[in-house]
């Protein structure tokens, strides 16, 4: 008998709407799950039991007397620890937030109530959705759960660890240079960023406005597809979620892709682990069996994304974290005067990555650098957008991988510079605005996951879901980790 660990999440919501299995008993058993496993990968921050399971069995309730059900009624999903949600702290992992709990909850939030979804719990990130491993927490680090030694990525590594730990069905990240997609390829799990506006950030605590973007973390493109349909829409209390009309996701999986243009940055593969170029390569053929025409594409100012988000974002960083003084929210150090209760709040209330990139924006911010640094690199981010917008004539989606290696060893990255080069790749689509999703490309010969990236023209992701599940039938789903398997 299948287990209720190997439903993927429509799978399981079809069970749940159709009196399969009830929404208590599918939430008991990811209960039992995190309390038995959960600790080991350190991906929950919080985690409230009877909640979630009052929650289920609501849904049971409604479904009994007869109610329409929602597209995720009964899916226990995890929630990354900077979107608020009411009766659970949210504190971005940081010190600074240590115990808040917000009176609101974020529009992506509610929408998944709406849709009669399960909130199991808050997951573990890197503080202020800053870091690429998850090592920057400061409630300590998650593991990757096919190999505890090594890094699930970040910064929404707790949610990609989960998901892929079959401890959730699903959860939300944020993905402001590559944080869903990312530590999605790390732990072998399907994560899109839409398209900058496609998604309200109402509720979401602000990293870099221009760039923050929520995104579901599945196991499969379906999923993906399932859980955006529900989150997508205008928010009027977010003025730059966008009007476009939110499609039927999922109904584009399925949908033959014979005939798409995939572009390929060949430049991108220069570098790689050779393990990675070789899940590409029979990435490149599976596409071109299914009927699709492969080009090469270039985007030569992608070159420089590097060097653009780490002075438009922690600018953006540095006024955004300016609110987190201990005087509204949050814990308080005392000192002799004001200013230096600020001071020391901030000190002791930060980790050091938080206040290196404060330190960062606000250099660049600062008068007689602003035109230097700021300016020059808002400009070299405009002419990225037009190189996207010159591929997209002769592509529908551009293939690169995710990262240029399979997950890093936990401690092995000591070098900030070097832990900033593991974006590469998931940078440029977010300075551009457009959608980019992630998927499991293979298995390293160390036995660990690979992932290749999507990206598709502005409101495209609908592209980016049939593509990724053609991908899946031809190389296939990765399994659960062999240390988590149900």
């Amino acid at each position: 008998m299948q287990s209720l660990q190997e439903l993927t999440l429509h799978e399981a919501a079809a069970a749940v709407r159709g009196g399969d299995i009830s929404a208590e008993r599918l939430t008991q058993s990811y209960v039992e799950r995190i309390e038995k496993r959960g600790r080991e990968l350190g991906a929950f921050l919080a985690f409230d039991r009877d909640d979630a399971l009052e929650q289920a069995r609501a849904v049971d309730r409604a479904r009994a007397a007869g109610k329409q059900l929602g597209a995720l009624a009964g899916v226990p999903m995890g929630l990354k620890d900077n979107l608020c949600m009411r009766g659970l702290p949210t504190t971005c992992a940081s010190k600074i937030l240590e115990g808040y709990r917000p009176p609101y909850e974020a529009h992506v939030v509610e929408r998944l109530r709406e849709a009669g979804a399960v909130l199991i719990g808050k997951l573990n990130m890197d503080e202020f959705a800053m870091g690429s491993s998850n090592e920057t927490s400061a409630y300590g680090v998650v593991r990757n759960p096919w190999d505890r030694e090594r890094a699930p990525g970040g910064s929404s590594g707790g949610s990609a660890a989960a998901t892929a730990a079959r401890l959730v069905l699903g959860a939300l990240g944020s993905d402001t240079g590559g944080s869903v997609r990312q530590p999605a390829a790390f732990c072998g799990v399907t994560a899109m960023k839409p398209t900058y506006g496609r998604v309200s950030r109402y509720g979401v605590v602000a990293f870099a406005s221009s760039l923050d973007q929520v995104g579901p973390i599945t196991r499969t493109a379906r999923d993906t597809a399932a859980v955006l349909s529900v989150i997508a829409g205008r928010d009027e209390r977010d003025p730059t979620s966008s009007t476009q009309p939110v499609l039927d996701y999922a109904s584009a999986c399925g949908e033959p892709i014979g005939g798409l243009r995939v572009g390929v940055v060949r430049e991108a593969l220069e570098g790689c682990d050779p393990d990675v170029v070789a899940s590409i390569e029979r990435a490149i053929a599976a596409l071109r069996d299914a009927g699709c025409d492969v080009v090469d594409v270039q985007l030569p100012n992608a070159k420089h994304a590097l060097a653009v988000y780490y002075i438009i974002a922690p600018a953006e960083a540095s006024s955004n974290l300016a609110r987190f003084d201990g005087m509204r929210y949050g814990p308080r150090v005392s000192a002799s005067d004001l200013r230096e209760t600020y001071a020391r709040t901030r000190r002791e209330g930060f980790g050091p990555e938080v206040r290196r990139r404060i330190m960062l924006g606000t250099y660049a911010l600062s008068a007689g650098y602003y035109d230097a640094f700021y300016i020059k690199a808002s400009k070299v981010r405009t002419l990225i957008r037009r190189d996207y917008e010159q591929a997209f004539t002769r592509c529908d989606v551009i293939l690169t991988p995710t990262s240029p290696t399979a997950a890093f060893k936990l401690g092995e990255v000591k070098d900030p510079l070097a832990m900033y080069k593991q974006d590469i790749f998931t940078l440029p689509a977010p300075l551009a605005g457009v959608p980019a999703l992630s998927m499991p490309s293979g298995l390293s010969r160390e036995r660990l996951p690979l992932g290749l990236q999507l990206e598709a023209a502005p409101f495209k992701e609908d592209v980016l879901v049939r593509v990724a599940h053609a991908l899946e039938q031809r190389i296939g789903l990765l399994p659960a980790p062999a240390s988590f398997e149900s």
